[in-house]
């Protein structure tokens, strides 16, 4: 599995995903669409930890630029 996330793209998901699990704990954002959200900021903080977006491969995009 060849990494394809920079580090810049990696930092932007990592707050999102931090941003987000605030606001659920906070209860700013509730019920299915917070569960839905959680879940997803969950699948970018996973993908930033392995630097691999499955996403980014079918798309055939690789932010990467180091290219390890």
């Amino acid at each position: 599995m060849k990494k394809n996330m920079g580090q810049k793209d990696k930092l932007v998901r990592v707050v999102i995903a931090f941003i987000i699990a605030v606001l659920f704990y906070y209860q700013i954002i509730s019920g299915i669409i917070g569960v839905a959200l959680l879940l997803f900021a969950i699948a970018i903080l996973l993908t930033s930890l392995f630097r691999f977006s499955p996403l980014y491969k079918i798309i055939g995009i690789d932010t990467n630029k180091n290219g390890n």
